[in-house]
């Protein structure tokens, strides 16, 4: 008694027709997907309108803070990252980089 009671030509029909279903359903849902992105921006770009442009103001020099932040002391810190933390530092402070006084940067491994 066989194993296989088919024929290679109904396996093989069965077989396109399975990946036909497979890629049938891709191309629906790439369909769906398509048509949902394009109602939400459509709703966006009614919903947001674009404003006149405002007039450019002259660039008024706002005066630096005095001071240095003093020494520095850098161990195994390259002068490149430890500006580079520094600047985070001050940014995430929301601080002027001069009034804030690092000691040292040690880079821990």
């Amino acid at each position: 008694m066989p194993i296989l009671s088919n024929s290679f030509g109904e396996l093989s029909l069965t077989a396109l027709l399975g990946y036909g279903v497979v890629f049938l359903g891709i191309i629906l849902l790439m369909i769906v997907v398509s048509i949902m992105g394009k109602i939400f921006t459509a709703g966006k770009k009614k919903e947001a309108p674009v404003a006149a442009p405002a007039p450019v103001a002259e660039a008024v020099e706002k005066p630096l803070a005095p001071g240095t932040a003093g020494e520095l002391k850098l161990y195994d810190t390259p002068p490149k990252t430890a500006a580079m933390l520094m600047a985070i530092v001050a940014d995430k402070m929301g601080k002027p980089l001069n009034e804030l006084r690092f000691i040292s940067i040690k880079e821990v491994k």
